[in-house]
């Protein structure tokens, strides 16, 4: 029975991971209504599959792979009709306007202002009267827009050139090298090693993540049983 068991919740888990996959990367707290009813009926229905042994394995798949289908078909349709994108995914409300909460809309919503002070503070947001708009999105999140006057001073509001800054390169994960990072960027193992070395690391295997920016300069984070210093950048 045990055997059983294990068997159909293996199977089950990567069905359902594949599913998962199938329908997108989307982050939990931006799921819509629909994909939220989606996610909970996909685990009601794995869980039922698993326990009831009566059932063949086979047969379970048949309501997820509905699902997965009717999410996937709904997504396309959302992108080709606004009318459908509303329908499945709602809009964005506004509850802030030039400093002043919409209280109908708030109302509407179900959203009180216990939930916006909240989410206005997770924003760094202190005051309301510093808030030229506040969205609510459709996932829950809140979109905050400041007044001109009371947001961050940029290099482009005093006019000094920002020179560009891209993502870094990881060239070492837990002691491998990923290699096809440093033949994107042209370089080879040995020069790897070099590096490395200068900066008082014996071996590749010592070191828990490496990466090179866009300015040519080698960030290393060495392991904790071998760290004999902070990490290092040069």
């Amino acid at each position: 029975m045990e055997l059983i068991l294990l068997y159909r919740t293996t199977v089950m888990y990567l069905v359902i991971l594949a599913a998962v996959r199938i329908m997108g990367k989307r982050e939990v707290g931006e799921l819509s209504s629909f994909d939220f009813v989606v996610a909970i009926m996909i685990a009601e229905l794995a869980a039922m599959s698993i326990e009831n042994t009566n059932l063949p394995l086979h047969e379970g798949f048949i309501p997820i792979l509905t699902l997965v289908f009717l999410e996937i078909l709904l997504s396309f349709l959302s992108l080709k009709s606004h009318t459908i994108r509303k329908l499945v995914d709602g809009s964005p409300s506004i509850v802030i306007a030039n400093g002043k909460i919409i209280e109908h809309e708030l109302r509407k919503q179900r959203y009180n202002l216990s939930d916006l002070l909240g989410q206005l503070r997770e924003k760094g947001v202190a005051n309301i009267a510093d808030v030229q708009y506040a969205v609510l999105e459709t996932s829950g999140e809140l979109s905050v827009m400041l007044k001109s006057d009371k947001r961050p001073i940029t290099l482009s509001d005093l006019g000094i050139p920002a020179k560009y800054e891209g993502l870094p390169t990881p060239l070492i994960f837990d002691g491998h090298i990923h290699y096809q990072n440093l033949h994107n960027l042209s370089l080879d193992e040995e020069w790897l090693r070099t590096e490395i070395q200068k900066a008082g690391v014996e071996s590749t295997k010592d070191i828990l993540y490496a990466s090179l920016d866009t300015d040519g300069k080698l960030y290393i984070s060495e392991k904790e049983k071998s760290k004999r210093k902070p990490a290092t950048k040069y």
